[in-house]
Order: structure tokens, then C-alpha cells, then sequence
């Protein structure tokens, strides 16, 4: 059945995990163990404390905190308070966190002080963000003036009826999330999605993944990320299965907790699995208990994949493709796929709904030919909050822009080849560089590879890569570009190249193009 049907809103999926969950864990932080039926009564609770303090229905409430089970239970408090959740980044800086706060006009805000050495609320006070009609509330840490603690928070719950929340029930087609675009490009805008939306998109995909009641899910993608959010949280709660919260990727630790906890559920970017497969200590783990991976942001090569298999205990690999603007999912292999497909392809367009590829007049390619994708269906944003412009620019005739570039072949599998911005001109010369590098993963010192264009005087622009050599190799920048000069088109062959010990990435996996941009300008113009 499809999931906006069956539980209508999020705090209804959770009233319905109680019932059928009850007993079983549903999430587990450490010493913390918390079941489904006490995560309703702790999430109502949190909604009791949230009205009491003045949040009405349809106020944003934000989040700035990591992974752990506070997090999830003041989400979901928020939610069954009628609010709207808006999760901050967590790699954010004051000012930037101060923006989505200020742009969204959040009501309270849930943070943390002292955990991880991070302190949120100094961050916004350094940078001096007016946070006036804004409640403070500390999922840990002491509170400091013109902010109150979990305890007092909870407390004030007391004051409000139980009843008072089934007037806070809400309607399938409120919005459920705000979630702000990472800021790879620009300022983040604030793409709306309703609880029909996430509800039936995350039953889709937990449906086409396999995920079933008694998984235990280590969830390494943030939660102010539609992956650690939606296809994290909500999934674990329409199927049953244990949510275990892990704040910072250390591929040690993580190795552990598979062990400890019997994890069986892993997804993430390819660099997760790439870092356990490569630590000299993996011998040491048992991580038998594996099965189920998923992945994308990224270039996922086939070696990848048969690795994950063939040393790792994976049964089902899947790739996928999706944007915050399509509630995170627009295209998924599928389980019976085999490794090439899901290597090379990020999958069909998930039930119904449509997804092509189109020039730039919105007419549609030829199989095979690249062009921007484009995705239509329930899964397309509301829009983006208070940018009525940028959504008419995104959203034409129901159709989203992705402003990614793609083939789709016969199947309707399609390829994403690069983000439309990344191209770059080489004299005249349109040089896509996902394209390049694919060529240069194949080489056999190369671990992870980003290539961007730089300005250059006879030529427009050329390119320059950045690579990252495999553990105990060397890179030397000289032979890398006589070898891909033999592999590439001349336009396609990189100006430069720079070897570095890591891409700089933000916390969703995906590589801060942006920062190499400048970097590869400033060494252009050094010559």
C-alpha cells in the first residue's frame, strides 16, 4: 500500500511502528536503547514541551545537531507538534546556519553544546546572528542565558494536555520538511516537501531495497540530509527496523559497531565502503552481519562493487540518483541488477513516475544521447521556500530541472555524466568531467579523482584533476597526464594535475567542486 495512504502524516507512520513494532528496538546511541513504543511516548512528550513553548502549526522548528538519538526524538516531536522541520547542516559555520535560520524564520531551535568539541550556539553568537524570536533548546550541553536544557525543556511538557495533540494531527499534503540545499553552488534555498511525499517516496524505496523488520541500520549519512532523514529514520520506522545513529565516520569505529551492534544495513557514499575495504585493520572485525548497501554521490567503480561482494558480505548493492528537490530519490537499481548496471548506471525512475533526458529547447534525446534530466511525478518539491522565481525556473510544466547532465539507454537506466554548471569549454569543445574521471579511475594508482575547469588564455578553459592515490602508492602528476593523454580526447586531456592526500567533501559525500575551482584558478594563473 502506498505509504501517504496508509499513515497519512510522519506522526502517524510513528503511532503505527508502536502498535506494530512495540517491544523491538528502535534506536540504539551507545547505552541508549530505545523502543518503538517508547519513542512515540518520548517524541509526544518532546511535541507537549514544543507547544508549550510556543510553537504553533506550520512554525519552522530547526535542528543543528549530529547523529544521535536526541536528534530523532525532537524531529519527530516537532513533526507531531504540527511544526515544519528545517535540520542545518552540521558542517555549517555560524553565518551560514545564522542564513537558514533568518530565511526560514524558524521558532526554536534544537542544537548541542560540548559534544564532538562543537559549541552551535557560540558559532551563531561569534558570528552575530540575531537569534531574537528564536527558543534555544539544548538536546546536550549546559545551558547558558537565553537558553534552556533538555530536562527543563521536557518539563515544560508537562503543562499540556495529551489531547492537544490530536488537534495538531495535521493533513498528508502539510509540509513535513525545509530541508536547505548543501551550498555546493551558491546560497541555499529551502526545497519544501509534504509528509504524502516523503511517506510514499521512502516506502518505494525501502520497498525496492529490501529493507525489512530486524535490520539494524548504522546510519552514517547525516540526519539534516534527506539520505540519513528520510531513507535513515522514516525508512526504520515504516519497516521496523533498528535505527543506530553513528555522529562522525571513522572507518575503525565503524568497523566496530558492525561487529557490536551485528549491523546489516550500511549505505553510504562510495568513499565509506572504499576506506573500509582499504583499512589495514578490517581483518580484525567481524562484519559478517552485512547485507544490504546503498550508494551515489559519486563515481561508484565496478571494482567497487565486486569487492563489496566478494569481500565484504553484501547480498543486495544498489546505486541510486536523487536530489533534495526530488525528495532525495528519482532513480534506483535494482536488487537484480547486475555489477556493471549498478556501477555504470544510477537505475530507472522509481514507480510511478517519469524521468527523460532533454536539450536545451525541453525537447527530448535520443537513447543514448546526453542531455539534461529531467524528473516529474509526486516526488518533485513543493518548491523552494519564498523563491517563487527559482521555482519557476526549476519547475516548468511540472517537470524539475535537474541541471544534471545524463544518457538514459534502452531500459530507461539512466547515467549521470556531470552537473550542466561543472562543464567546461575547451576550445570550442564542450569537456564534461565526470567523463574524465571515469577514464582516469581506471588507473591502477588512482583511489579518487575531481576534475574542474580553469580559465585559460588560448583555449577558454582546460582542465585541471586532482587525484588521490591508493594506499602505500605514489602519483606522479608527469606520468599521470603522458598516460591520459594516451586514454583521452585532447580536449579532455587535464592541463594539470595535482595529487592530494583527500577531496575536500561536504558531509553528504558529495566534493566540494567550488574549492578546487579555486584552487585550480590560482595555480593557472601561477603558471
Amino acid at each position: 500500500m502506498r505509504g501517504d495512504l496508509e499513515w497519512g502524516t510522519i506522526p502517524g507512520l510513528l503511532d503505527s511502528a508502536a502498535e506494530r513494532f512495540g517491544p523491538r528496538e528502535a534506536v540504539v546511541d551507545g547505552d541508549t536503547r530505545i523502543s518503538f513504543e517508547h519513542l512515540r511516548v518520548a517524541a509526544r512528550h518532546a511535541a507537549r514541551a514544543a507547544i508549550a513553548m510556543g510553537v504553533e502549526a506550520g512554525d519552522r522548528v530547526a535542528i543543528w545537531a549530529p547523529n544521535i538519538h536526541e536528534w530523532i526524538v525532537a524531529a519527530l516531536g516537532a513533526l507531531t507538534a504540527g511544526g515544519v522541520l528545517v535540520p542545518i547542516n552540521t558542517r555549517f559555520k555560524g553565518r551560514e546556519a545564522g542564513f537558514v535560520l533568518q530565511k526560514s524564520r524558524a521558532r526554536l531551535l534544537f542544537t548541542v553544546r560540548g559534544f564532538l568539541d562543537i559549541d552551535y550556539p557560540k558559532l551563531l553568537k561569534d558570528a552575530e546572528v540575531d537569534t531574537r524570536g528564536i527558543d534555544v533548546v539544548l538536546l546536550r550541553g549546559e545551558a547558558e542565558r537565553d537558553e534552556t536544557d533538555w530536562r527543563t525543556f521536557a518539563k515544560h511538557g508537562e503543562e499540556i494536555e495529551e489531547s492537544i495533540l490530536d488537534k495538531r494531527t495535521g493533513e498528508p499534503d502539510d509540509l513535513s520538511d525545509i530541508i536547505f540545499t548543501s551550498g555546493t553552488t551558491g546560497q541555499p534555498k529551502g526545497v519544501m516537501t509534504t509528509h504524502a511525499q516523503s511517506l510514499r517516496v521512502f516506502e518505494v524505496w525501502s520497498d525496492i531495497v529490501g529493507l525489512r523488520e530486524g535490520d539494524r541500520y548504522l546510519i552514517v549519512n547525516p540526519f539534516f540530509h534527506t539520505f540519513g532523514y528520510k531513507a535513515g529514520i522514516l525508512a526504520c520506522l515504516m519497516r521496523g527496523a533498528t535505527i543506530v545513529p553513528h555522529a562522525v565516520f571513522d572507518a575503525g569505529q565503524v568497523m566496530r559497531r558492525i561487529g557490536e551492534e551485528k549491523i546489516t544495513v550500511l549505505p553510504g557514499p562510495p568513499t565509506l565502503y572504499q576506506s573500509i575495504l582499504n583499512d589495514p585493520a578490517r581483518a580484525q572485525h567481524d562484519l559478517s552481519s552485512l547485507r544490504l548497501a546503498v550508494t551515489g554521490a559519486a563515481v561508484v567503480p565496478v571494482e567497487l562493487i565486486k569487492r563489496m561482494h566478494d569481500e565484504l558480505t553484501f547480498e543486495t548493492i544498489l546505486t541510486a540518483y536523487g536530489l533534495t528537490e526530488s525528495t532525495g530519490t528519482a532513480t534506483m537499481c535494482r536488487p537484480d541488477d547486475d555489477a556493471e548496471t549498478i556501477a555504470n548506471t544510477s537505475g530507472c525512475a522509481i514507480p510511478d513516475t517519469e524521468v527523460k533526458v532533454v536539450d536545451d529547447d525541453g525537447k527530448e534525446v535520443a537513447r543514448g544521447e546526453p542531455g539534461e534530466i529531467v524528473v516529474k511525478g509526486y516526488n518533485v518539491t513543493q518548491g523552494y521556500f519564498e523563491e517563487p522565481e527559482q521555482t519557476a525556473e526549476t519547475i516548468r510544466d511540472g517537470w524539475l530541472h535537474t541541471g544534471d547532465i545524463g544518457v538514459m539507454d534502452a531500459r530507461g537506466y539512466v547515467k549521470i555524466t556531470d552537473r550542466k554548471k561543472d562543464m567546461f569549454i575547451v576550445g570550442g569543445f564542450n569537456a564534461y568531467p565526470a567523463e574524465i574521471e571515469n577514464e582516469l579511475l581506471r588507473h591502477d594508482d588512482i583511489a579518487q579523482v575531481a576534475v574542474v575547469g580553469a580559465p585559460e588564455a588560448r583555449l577558454g578553459e582546460v582542465g585541471v584533476a586532482f587525484v588521490v592515490p591508493k594506499p602505500n602508492r605514489s602519483l606522479d602528476p608527469d606520468l599521470i597526464g603522458s598516460w591520459a593523454r594516451s586514454q583521452l580526447a585532447n580536449y579532455k586531456v587535464p592541463r594539470k594535475v595535482v595529487v592530494i592526500d583527500a577531496l575536500p567533501m561536504n558531509a553528504s559525500g558529495k566534493v566540494l567542486k567550488y574549492e578546487l575551482r579555486k584552487r585550480a584558478r590560482k595555480l593557472m594563473e601561477e603558471g
